[in-house]
């Protein structure tokens, strides 16, 4: 797959099937938009293009407040439509600037200009251009004069429930792993480095790598403790991963993202670890004692393993030893 950080960086080609739009997690929705995509270059020879954004539109033009946490950073996002088959992923820069776009300038320069589009797919609720004020009708008007033709796909729905990045963010902010998990289509994962930590872990029997995430705009599930995967130079092991501000043994204060990696005794200070999330085993709570802690921690270890015999039993091709 090629990548290219501004539409006129790539030659154009008429023969172009593209979509466009932000494509946060690569979810089940964008799936069925991706894969008609992919499905229409091939049978007509030409080459699918999914033409994105980077940052996040809503962090640029959004609510002043919260900025938006990504489900997939660029790389992993990347990375999954590279999987996908998308033939060229244009990334192009989301500045207040180019959000002043009208809806004509966008496809003009970026997606009939620049690429060459002959045919375009977009989602149920595409709208684009200045203030989003473009929607498919419009689109269907510029496809007229511009010669491209336009394919709507309608909402991809999962148990009753339209799939978005909007829903799975909110369903990670619960914690509802399998929830998150079902809509991605895959496990949610988090990269981060591992750092100096207090080493509390270690003293209670159950040393931990503590996270610092690659990228500052990541979602973060919500606070509690987590049956995860991690994976590093090549070794995977399931773990068990506390979020949270360890109120029992810390201040309260800074929330710190530690895993506890099963079967393994080696150093891993300074590596990058690649977690996907499994299931949520509990919420964050405080204990009167160290030792109702630890006792705690062995249960999460029972139901850990529990967890992930469960798992394996399901996912027996995903196997992680």
């Amino acid at each position: 797959m090629m990548v290219a950080r501004s539409a006129g960086s790539v030659a154009p080609d008429r023969n172009s099937v593209v979509t466009v739009g932000t494509f946060d997690g690569v979810h089940l929705g964008h799936r069925v938009i991706l894969d008609k995509v992919v499905t229409e270059a091939r049978r007509a020879g030409g080459r699918a293009v999914v033409i994105t954004f980077d940052p996040h539109p809503k962090s640029v033009v959004g609510t002043v407040g919260e900025p938006v946490r990504v489900l997939t950073t660029p790389g992993e996002r990347a990375g999954l439509l590279e999987g996908l088959g998308i033939d060229l992923l244009v990334i192009l820069p989301f500045t207040r600037e180019f959000s002043r776009q009208t809806a004509r300038e966008f496809v003009s320069g970026q997606v009939a200009g620049a690429v060459g589009a002959r045919h375009v797919v977009v989602g149920h609720d595409h709208h684009f251009g200045r203030e989003r004020e473009g929607g498919i009708e419009e689109l269907e008007r510029l496809g007229t004069e511009f010669g491209f033709t336009i394919e709507r796909i309608p909402a991809f729905t999962l148990d009753g429930q339209v799939v978005s990045s909007t829903t799975i963010r909110a369903a990670l902010a619960e914690g509802d792993i399998r929830r998150a998990n079902g809509q991605l289509g895959r496990r949610y994962t988090l990269q981060g480095r591992v750092v100096d930590g207090d080493k509390r872990g270690r003293t209670l029997g159950f040393p931990t790598a503590n996270l610092e995430p690659s990228h500052p705009g990541k979602m973060i599930p919500g606070r509690g403790v987590y049956v995860v995967a991690a994976a590093f130079d090549g070794i995977r092991r399931y773990g068990m991963m506390n979020i949270g501000v360890r109120p029992t043994v810390g201040m309260g204060l800074e929330e710190t993202y530690e895993v506890h990696l099963l079967e393994f005794e080696g150093d891993v200070y300074g590596h990058t670890l690649t977690v996907e999330f499994i299931s949520r085993l509990r919420e964050e709570r405080r204990f009167p004692s160290l030792q109702d802690l630890v006792d705690q921690i062995r249960r999460d270890l029972e139901a850990s393993l529990a967890v992930i015999k469960e798992f394996e039993e399901h996912h027996s091709q995903n196997h992680i030893s």
